[in-house]
């Protein structure tokens, strides 16, 4: 049986992607530790799950934080 909640894509060896993430992010806060954690979950399971499309979703997640950083688009502001 799948697990539907923690699948195996989510694990790597003793090391769940949720406590690489929680690790990443302890020292941001708001949106950029959001992006941050979103970029790492995409980058942690795109071989596993779904491949380039995981691999643009984690670049759009670094493109809006690189936005913020660079106060280029209004939207994050």
């Amino acid at each position: 049986m799948t697990d539907k909640i923690n699948p195996s894509h989510y694990k790597r060896n003793d090391l769940e992607c949720i406590e690489a993430i929680t690790a990443a992010v302890q020292n941001l806060k708001g949106i950029e530790a959001y992006c941050t954690g979103s970029a790492i979950k995409y980058l942690w399971r795109w071989a596993e799950k779904n491949g380039e499309e995981d691999l643009e979703k984690a670049m759009w997640f670094i493109k809006r934080m690189m936005d913020i950083k660079h106060g280029t688009d209004s939207r994050w502001i």
